[in-house]
Parts: C-alpha cells; sequence; structure tokens
C-alpha cells in the first residue's frame, strides 16, 4: 500500500571533525550493527513537526524546507537549526488533484534548482491507492506562494505494478535527467526527464526498475539519489511509515556504476532483490525514520527525514544529520 495522508540542524563539528580523521578502513567498521550504535538527529527547535520534507539552501543563504501535507507546507531557517512556519507552496490546490486526493493534499516533494529556477515534484494520490500522479511546479524565487504548477508528470492505477509516488529528480554529468519514484507493489521505479519540460522524454518511454522486495513486505519507497566518487548511491525508506511510535521505516541505501542500476547493498545483494545497507533505523525515542532526501551543504552532505517522536505520542519530526564518505558508504553522525 501507498503512504498514509499526513500532517504534517544542528552542525555536529565536534563529533564531525572527529570522524573525518578516521581511516577509511576504521569507519567501515563503524557502520551500526544495532539499532543503539545510530546517531541522534541534531538538535532542532521550532516549527518542526514535518513528514517527508525536502530542503534546499537559496543563494541568500536561507534554508527553504517543503513538507508533505495540504498544499505541501514549508518551514524557513537562517541557520539550519531554528525553523519558522510558513504557509503552502500553492497558494491554491490545483484543480486536477481532486482525481488522485479527495482532500486534496500533496505528499512526499522534492525541490531543486535547475536553469535558473527552482522545480518541485511532488505526488498527489490516497492511502492504500495506486490511483497516483506525479505533478511539476516551478518558481523563480522558491517562495511559498509563487509555484506554477505545471501538472501531470506521471500516473499509475490499480492496473499498474507500481506506485507514482515519492518523485526525486537527478540530474546527471552528461546532462541527462531522470526521476525515481514508487513504493510498495513491485518497488521503485525511474524514467528519463525532457530538460525542456520537466516531463517524461518522448524518445525514451522505458520505466526502468531500481529496487524491490519480491519476498516479504514489498514495503520500499522514497527513492533519493546522488552521486559520489564515481558511483551512483540510491537511498529508499523500507518498512511501515505513518504509524506512530509503531512505525518501523529505515533508510536503507545500495550504490550503482550507471544511473540506472543495478544498485547493490554494502554486502553485495541486489537492491531489486531485497538489498539495502542500512543509514538510520530506530534508536530510544526516535522511531521510524525515513522519508528522506539529501541535501549538499557548506560542511558537507546532509541527511534530512522525518522521525516519530517517542516522547511526544509519536508526532513527526524533522530530523537532520551529516554524512560521511570516506568508507564508500554514507555514514550518518
Amino acid at each position: 500500500m501507498s503512504r498514509t495522508s499526513r500532517k504534517a540542524a544542528a552542525r555536529p563539528t565536534t563529533r564531525r571533525t572527529a570522524l573525518l580523521a578516521v581511516p577509511a578502513a576504521i569507519l567501515l567498521a563503524l557502520v551500526p550493527s544495532s539499532a543503539s550504535a545510530y546517531p541522534n538527529p541534531g538538535a532542532v527547535t521550532g516549527s518542526i513537526v514535518v513528514h517527508d520534507p525536502t530542503m534546499i539552501r537559496t543563494s541568500s543563504g536561507q534554508y527553504l524546507l517543503y513538507a508533505t501535507g495540504g498544499g505541501l507546507g514549508s518551514r524557513t531557517s537562517t541557520d539550519r537549526t531554528a525553523f519558522s512556519g510558513g504557509a503552502d507552496a500553492f497558494s491554491a490546490r490545483p484543480g486536477w488533484w481532486r482525481a488522485y486526493s479527495s482532500a486534496p493534499e500533496a505528499w512526499a516533494p522534492d525541490i531543486s534548482y535547475h536553469g535558473g529556477k527552482y522545480l518541485m515534484y511532488y505526488s498527489v494520490s490516497s492511502f492504500g491507492s495506486q490511483n497516483s500522479a506525479i505533478g511539476l511546479a516551478t518558481s523563480t524565487t522558491g517562495r511559498p506562494g509563487s509555484w506554477s504548477d505545471l501538472g501531470i508528470v506521471h500516473t499509475s492505477s490499480s492496473s499498474n505494478d507500481y506506485n507514482a509516488i515519492d518523485p526525486n529528480l537527478f540530474v546527471n554529468d552528461d546532462g541527462k535527467w531522470w526521476l525515481s519514484f514508487g513504493s510498495w507493489w513491485t518497488g521503485i521505479k525511474m524514467i528519463q526527464i525532457d530538460p525542456s519540460t520537466g516531463k517524461q522524454l518522448s524518445s525514451n518511454t522505458a520505466r526502468y526498475a531500481l529496487a524491490s522486495r519480491p519476498t516479504g513486505t514489498k514495503a520500499v519507497e522514497a527513492p533519493y539519489i546522488v552521486k559520489r566518487n564515481g558511483y551512483y548511491y540510491l537511498f529508499a525508506s523500507y518498512d511501515t511509515c505513518c504509524a506512530g511510535t509503531g512505525s518501523t521505516y529505515k533508510v536503507k541505501v545500495g550504490r550503482a556504476t550507471g544511473i540506472t542500476g543495478p544498485y547493490h547493498d554494502r554486502n553485495g545483494v541486489a537492491m531489486m532483490n531485497n538489498g539495502g545497507t542500512p543509514v538510520l533505523e530506530s534508536h530510544g525515542r526516535y522511531i521510524g525514520p525515513g522519508g528522506q532526501s539529501i541535501m549538499k551543504d557548506g560542511d558537507g552532505d546532509l541527511i534530512v527525514y522525518h522521525y516519530y517522536d517517542g516522547q511526544a505520542n509519536g508526532t513527526p519530526k524533522l530530523g537532520i544529520n551529516l554524512l560521511n564518505w570516506s568508507s564508500g558508504w554514507p555514514v550518518a553522525y
């Protein structure tokens, strides 16, 4: 099933400096082998009740975050620690949403900046349904209320073996654009995007398969791809979200030498066959981390995600950690 409807940093300098001085072989051994070994999120304050956050730093240095729910709610910060709530991305929700969500509301935005404008891919659906669509909006400022909706990019229905939610745009070194998406059923998919339109490239209508769980639970979703050190890394959320303190969400990763895969985890297991190296899992009050995005900042890569707070009745909250890549695999700290 797809995700339910949602309502929806600190810089740990000392630990970061220490880890960067650790040889790669030793750091690899530090990849958590038990839930208790996972780092707590960096301290954040203010308006931090979010789900499926995506964040970007604007040219003025302000952090701009959008998240699931309503017309895609916004948050801003000047220091990555204190966040203020803002208006929805859309002052009026596009009429086509009602064909996919009775609320209507949008989920799991993905913000990026290309060609002098901000792009935001997002999904519209309802709990447990494959009647889903991925939309696209653009803005010259990225600010709430400034977004122009360009309509539907990709859809799914009950006749498909995938679900068109949780989009993530990746722009490759060769200038080609790719959109990964999906959840449950047969897992994570990818299509090629035309940079001139932001929609699927008409000369390549292939749909590539990146990750799947063919046995047991089908629960893999929320892809996010980055390229580091010659590899493409696919992050995804595994297991069940949206159940408060009963959530079993976790973040895993695999890597490939080509954008369309095949992706394998650190043990060589294919992500098309239940593979995935853990990045974040539940520990202590921080339950079900997932819905992640990756953001490059001045002090390194950030993993931005939500977790369910075990000390606040399972309220979804913002989590931010830095990532260390010196082992060849991302380690959150």
